[in-house]
């Protein structure tokens, strides 16, 4: 078995649409970045590739490469799924957290969950999304930001 850990953060900005978990979800700003900045996903990628000793998401879809401007995250989780059954790893669970002061995430974990499962084609009882807030401290709690964890298991 291998444990990977992830961990990702962007910036809050206005004229983008704010995706978590393959979600779009209705917010005043978006977070900034060179693909579709869903920091869930980009976490849960890091996590998925750093168990499997596969590098990390900026080796397999780097940021100065034209190809995955504004892609969907959800279409580069489906390569690190792949990956991984190409390299013998099946993933065991996925336990993951959002922070972020506003928006309220609850209305969207459940999709956000079947996005994730669907990409790597796992049951969803295999995901947990879960959200908090930094109660007003830290780029997070200002808004300036949302980051978000996550760890794995791979068999």
């Amino acid at each position: 078995m291998r444990i990977g850990m992830g961990y990702d953060v962007h910036k809050l900005a206005e004229d983008r649409k704010l995706i978590l978990g393959g979600v779009e979800i209705p917010y005043e700003k978006g977070l900034l970045g060179h693909s579709d900045a869903d920091v869930l996903l980009h976490a849960i990628m890091d996590a998925l590739l750093g168990a499997a000793a596969l590098g990390d998401i900026g080796k397999h879809f780097p940021d100065t490469d034209p190809q995955y401007k504004g892609i969907s995250s959800i279409k580069l989780m489906e390569h690190v799924g792949q990956l991984l059954r190409d390299n013998q790893f099946e993933i065991g669970n996925i336990d993951s957290t959002v922070i972020c002061q506003r928006p309220k995430l609850a209305p969207y974990r459940e999709q956000m969950v079947k996005n994730i499962a669907k990409a790597l084609q796992i049951r969803e009882d295999q995901i947990c999304v879960k959200a908090t807030t930094e109660e007003g401290l830290g780029f997070t709690g200002e808004g300036l930001g949302i980051s978000s964890q996550a760890i794995v298991l791979l068999k």
